[in-house]
């Protein structure tokens, strides 16, 4: 008969059926060492009136414990635990911590990755008040979507569902030229959109295929941790580059770190700062790069939520010289779940970054980027951009009131005539990622500035408005208030 041990788990009130119990019972036996090889087993019919079930259910677990090979069937003689188990690698072990076994061995590359911080909310995805960077889900326009979805998926076009072109979609490519064209200014054609799966896929392909490792790249400082940790995983050097009113410091750049190979750059709306670009800086960088050659990445991640008159163009549209890589992203302006961004490139550079994203994941969805390109040419996007710049606006004018309701004096905060979030700069005795810990304690999500250095950290909180209705950001504010006053 079986050891005692064996089969003491079956459970009637399971929703799981028995004679799935009574295979998992003999498979973790016989892979524990407790059931030997070459142990003959009791009959069926012997083994079910032990077990008080009927003899179908152990004959089901048997076919499939033979069928598996976890059993052998010797004919007129029974059934017998096999004398070599199917796959060796099953059997259950002592596990060790990873200090104690066998190391993985990782290649430079990945042990890189390893310590690079790509954002700080990594560990904390929840959506909840006041995490930055997200727009208002709730004031998507779902039914305008979901019939777009609808029509498109009722009787697709059969290279929507095939493999695509890895370049993205051809009306999508056009529709986002002729909106860049008309509203940031920039100079392209649809031959030099690349379709990405968000902005984060387009600064890696970037840094991988324009830079080698050990080359230096001017980052903005502060900058964002997502270029960062893209930059960093590819071996670059970064160079911070110093922030004043008028943006990243050009001639600072220049005079001590001349012989670096691309500049980084968030000129419409600086993150995490919030400056503006002036003129004098981009033509003193657009010069700058042309004379060094080298390449200019333009992230123009939320630029179409200004608040105080039109949109200002991007740095891209003054560039007579093919050095400017421009970056956009639909994650802000619609959903972060539908990964769409785009590259625009100079044309010489089309062929290599449509290969290289072919290496990635050959191309983006079909049906997505069909949906997004009608909803851009039928008005759908520009409406939703004007509608939430509005409900943008209110909602900062909103935080403001109760940020001064609320929080102490030792916050505080400045109106933004562009962006998504607020930054209030700490003077207090305070560390801003103590304050973040803090803030998760009572339900409520902030970004700490300082890890946005690369050197010489200033304390701050980042504060993001836009996605979270009234009554949520309310409750958020006096309950974080409390904390902080009580501090």
């Amino acid at each position: 008969m079986l050891p005692p041990s064996v089969l003491s788990h079956l459970n009637r009130a399971s929703e799981v059926p028995l004679h799935l119990q009574v295979y998992e019972g003999l498979r973790e036996a016989i892979l524990e060492g407790t059931l030997k090889p070459a142990l003959k087993l009791p009959s069926t019919r012997a083994m079910a009136g032990h077990l008080g079930v009927s003899r179908n259910t152990v004959l089901l677990a048997f076919e499939q414990l033979l069928l598996e090979g976890y059993l052998e069937s010797r004919v007129g003689d029974g059934t017998y635990v096999t004398h070599t188990l199917p796959d060796t690698s099953l059997q259950k072990v002592e596990v060790k911590p990873i200090s104690e076994g066998v190391q993985p061995r990782l290649s430079g590359r990945a042990r890189k990755l390893l310590e690079v911080q790509v954002t700080q909310y990594l560990s904390q995805p929840e959506y909840r008040a006041f995490r930055s960077g997200m727009p208002a889900l709730k004031d998507f326009p779902f039914e305008e979507w979901r019939k777009l979805h609808a029509r498109h998926w009722k009787n697709p076009p059969v290279q929507l569902l095939s493999y695509g072109d890895p370049r993205g979609h051809f009306p999508l490519r056009q529709a986002i030229s002729e909106y860049l064209n008309a509203s940031r200014g920039v100079r392209c054609t649809p031959d030099q959109v690349l379709i990405t799966s968000g902005s984060q896929q387009g600064l890696e392909l970037a840094a991988r295929l324009l830079l080698d490792e050990g080359d230096s790249l001017w980052m903005e400082d502060p900058g964002y941790l997502g270029a960062r940790a893209a930059f960093q995983a590819s071996g670059l050097n970064l160079c911070p580059i110093p922030i004043d009113q008028e943006g990243m410091q050009v001639q600072h750049g220049a005079r001590h770190h001349p012989h670096a190979r691309m500049v980084y750059v968030t000129p419409s709306h600086q993150y995490p700062l919030g400056i503006t670009l002036s003129l004098t800086r981009r033509l003193e960088l657009l010069k700058w790069a042309r004379e060094s050659g080298a390449w200019i990445l333009e992230d123009d991640y939320n630029s179409e939520y200004r608040y105080e008159g039109r949109p200002l163009n991007a740095l891209q549209g003054l560039d007579q010289d093919g050095r400017v890589i421009y970056v956009g992203t639909f994650s802000k302006v619609l959903l972060p779940s539908i990964r769409i961004g785009y590259l625009v490139l100079p044309e010489h550079l089309m062929d290599l970054f449509v290969h290289a994203r072919s290496l990635v994941d050959r191309m983006p969805p079909g049906i997505t980027q069909a949906v997004l390109a009608e909803f851009m040419e039928n008005g759908g996007f520009e409406r939703h951009v004007r509608k939430m710049r509005l409900l943008y606006a209110d909602r900062q004018a909103l935080f403001l009131k109760m940020a001064a309701l609320h929080f102490p004096d030792w916050l505080p905060f400045q109106p933004s005539p562009a962006g998504m979030h607020l930054v209030s700069h700490l003077d207090s005795p305070f560390s801003d990622q103590a304050l973040v810990e803090e803030a998760r304690k009572v339900g409520v999500t902030v970004r700490a500035l300082s890890p946005s250095y690369l050197q010489g950290a200033r304390q701050g909180l980042l504060f993001g408005y836009t996605g979270f209705p009234e009554d949520e950001s309310m409750l958020a504010a006096h309950d974080l208030g409390r904390v902080l006053r009580s501090l």
